[in-house]
């Protein structure tokens, strides 16, 4: 029996008959004491799509209701923390429809997947596409059934009792971590969390669609922020998932599949030898590209693209290193040091300076030193200057030799149109992110993007003396670059790179929990950074000490490779 936590002052108790609320806007309505937010959310624009509330820059219930005159925020999907709250809802959503028609299967939420998520579904037999056709139809039902989203606060034994019953261990594991007091939320007649808030009801969650790969593969598809809201077209990256599953593999050969396992490692004195294997593997990747352009034989330019926070530079070096072992002459090229004068770099909409952009690139510079190498002619490398926003010439002279072979590392790199000149069959293009294969449990895996914006907190403050509102407010722009400028153009790579370390996030916790402490309530950025704790949360820590001076986290935390 679970047991609930119910904290409750009666309507009677408060002076006031009737509350002022400001909308973020300006607008300003009077309420009876007592009106709930989800009914206040009626006089504004979001009323048909709101899935949360924020005051004081912290998300509250919509269940709640104002007990003083006070400015609130609604927001839906095209928000940061409106897309994570719908995706949240659409997996409880699935779930619940999976298990209406099919009680013993189950849903396992493995990885993100551009435009929506990967799972498998557990259940004897394959389904068929008019299985996958009847559990949409049944999330539609859900949907239009306009269910509520019940919230409780449990005690922690009681949710663990809980866990432990329905079979998943690992989510009992996960809950020592936590406080004493855990949320749950009920849909129908089942229990789970995401980690998340969820909406109020159903029928806040407009559009979805299903995808079937056979083999009880799905992916779901639905909105989010960075699709301005709208259901995106579904388009398949067969060497992601290849990667993803092969890296899912190796886990479970090292009884890793779960943060609860990692945790074990940590709390048994394991992790060290751990630690080591995640290296080995990440250096037996770039090892492995290494063996497949030596066998390309006219491969001159190796093209290395990743999102911020890939983790680029560091491969970059790694696999020039191998490449130098087997006799080959490796010139490093970073087109960020190519871009163009700051007075000259194109703007977005709003008028800021679009960095991501392929026009903020210097291409004619670029493409006139590649083509002067093939000739066999000297180059000066510039170098830009990020606080002066100018290339500069440091007599940094390159020329080919007969062994020579040069990686051109950038967020472009896997676009033709950034080498236009350079003959196709010359080039090997290497696609890098960081998706890392160890999941928080069945229904809950690490968020790409969540890693890639902790790297990137750590690293900004470290590097740039940036603190973490000001990261977490860059972040969208950069995000939107990237579903512009990068993962058009991932199936063209040749090979796909790995490059997060299923152990990092333990260490990462160690330097990210202070920064994201410090930022204060009155950031608009404040429950971005609360989430992010909240998601630590459940990661031991681990030392730095284990970590080699030459793996790609010191990208990060620095160390030797600074």
């Amino acid at each position: 029996m679970i047991k609930f936590m119910i904290i409750y002052k009666r309507i009677g108790d408060y002076k006031m008959t009737n509350v002022t609320i400001i909308f973020d806007k300006g607008e300003k309505i009077t309420v009876p004491l007592g009106t709930k937010y989800i009914a206040i959310s009626q006089y504004s624009k979001y009323k048909d799509t709101v899935l949360g509330v924020k005051k004081d820059n912290e998300i509250i219930s919509l269940n709640d209701f104002p007990k003083q005159n006070q400015t609130i925020e609604f927001f839906d999907v095209n928000s940061i923390e409106g897309a994570k709250i719908y995706k949240a809802a659409i997996k409880f959503i699935f779930e619940v429809a999976l298990k209406t028609l099919y009680p013993e299967a189950d849903i396992h939420y493995l990885h993100s997947v551009p435009g929506g998520m990967l799972g498998d579904i557990k259940y004897s037999q394959n389904l068929t596409l008019e299985n996958i056709s009847q559990i949409k139809n049944e999330m539609a039902k859900i949907i239009d059934g306009n269910y509520p989203f019940v919230k409780y606060n449990i005690l922690k034994k009681e949710a663990q009792n809980f866990y432990e019953n329905v079979g998943t261990p690992e989510k009992a594991f996960n809950l020592r971590c936590c406080d004493n007091i855990v949320t749950i939320y009920k849909l129908k007649n089942y229990l789970n969390y995401f980690y998340v808030n969820m909406p109020y009801s159903t029928k806040y969650i407009k559009s979805f669609t299903l995808k079937y790969l056979d083999n009880n593969k799905i992916v779901i598809l639905y909105p989010s922020n960075l699709t301005n809201g709208k259901l995106p077209e579904y388009i398949h990256h067969e060497n992601i998932i290849k990667a993803f599953y092969e890296g899912r593999a190796w886990l479970k050969s090292l009884n890793t599949p779960y943060l609860a396992n990692l945790n074990t490692k940590i709390a048994n004195y394991e992790i060290k030898g751990f630690i080591e294997s995640c290296e080995l593997a990440f250096n037996d990747q770039i090892k492995r590209a290494c063996e497949d352009i030596i066998r390309s034989r006219d491969k001159r330019f190796i093209m290395l693209a990743g999102p911020s926070s890939s983790g680029k530079t560091t491969t970059t070096r790694v696999l020039a290193a191998y490449l130098r072992s087997k006799g080959y002459n490796p010139i490093c090229i970073s087109t960020d040091d190519y871009f163009v004068e700051r007075e000259n770099n194109p703007k977005d909409e709003h008028g800021n300076y679009d960095f991501e952009c392929l026009n903020a690139i210097d291409i004619n510079l670029l493409n006139t030193q590649l083509i002067s190498l093939l000739k066999g002619e000297e180059i000066n490398v510039p170098t830009f200057n990020f606080i002066t926003g100018k290339k500069e010439f440091h007599n940094n002279i390159i020329k080919l030799q007969e062994n020579s072979i040069i990686l051109i590392e950038g967020l472009h790199s896997l676009n033709d149109d950034l080498t236009p000149y350079i003959d196709e069959r010359f080039k090997y293009k290497i696609y890098l992110s960081p998706f890392i294969p160890l999941n928080i449990d069945r229904h809950n895996y690490i968020s790409t993007l969540d890693l890639r914006l902790i790297r990137r907190i750590i690293r900004d403050s470290r590097t740039r003396g940036h603190d973490v509102s000001t990261t977490i407010r860059t972040w969208q722009s950069v995000r939107n670059g990237e579903e512009k400028y990068i993962f058009p153009y991932t199936h063209q790579a040749n090979t796909i790179i790995n490059t997060a370390l299923p152990y990092e996030i333990g260490v990462l916790k160690v330097y990210a929990e202070p920064l994201l402490l410090s930022v204060a309530q009155d950031s608009q950025y404040y429950e971005e950074a609360r989430r992010l704790l909240k998601f630590l949360q459940g990661f031991y820590p681990i030392s730095s000490e284990y970590v080699s001076n030459n793996s790609i986290l010191r990208e990060f935390i620095g160390g030797n490779n600074d």
